[in-house]
């Protein structure tokens, strides 16, 4: 009768544990992580650092930023760096962004920009034009980025609403 009743107190005890833990989580206020950098004087880079998981479980960084020069127009990129020998991507090919919904945008590739030897590109690293599509992207929706690559199928990464939210807040930054 001892042994059933512990049984019983432990599982209680656990389920309160897990069911708090779920209600912490739940109601926690997301916290952009948009960072300042003063590049040069007058010149301000805002960016979100994330790092996604492709479908094999590598690490690819995705740094998401804006770049304001005094009396220029700010743009906002997206640079996707996976480690060297993951993948030779297609600098060729546009970045594909597809909804939970179905919706589908591209952003085109811009990484002879990211290089100061504009010939020579980094083949596990590229750079897209994210402002064209930044508005288009719905709120609470979760994306998943498409790749296109030269020797393998194309690479997939899994971007969670929050830092679609995230992304999106560069729009506001000055």
């Amino acid at each position: 009768m001892k042994t059933i009743l512990r049984f019983i107190g432990s599982t209680l005890l656990l389920g309160m544990l897990v069911w708090t833990m779920t209600i912490n989580v739940a109601i926690a206020p997301a916290q952009a992580a948009l960072r300042q950098l003063e590049e040069a004087p007058r010149q301000i880079v805002y960016q979100s650092r994330q790092t996604l998981k492709d479908q094999q479980g590598n690490s690819w960084q995705a740094i998401a930023f804006k770049r304001i020069h005094l009396g220029k127009t700010a743009t906002i990129y997206l640079r996707l760096v996976g480690f060297p020998g993951t993948a030779e991507l297609d600098h060729l090919q546009p970045l594909t962004f597809t909804d939970s919904l179905g919706k589908t945008l591209t952003a085109t590739d811009i990484s002879q920009e990211m290089f100061a030897d504009k010939t020579q590109v980094e083949l596990n690293a590229a750079e897209y034009d994210l402002q064209p599509i930044l508005v288009q992207l719905a709120l609470g929706i979760p994306l998943q980025l498409s790749l296109p690559t030269l020797n393998q199928p194309e690479i997939t990464l899994n971007v969670s609403p929050e830092v679609v939210e995230e992304w999106q807040s560069l729009t506001e930054a000055t």
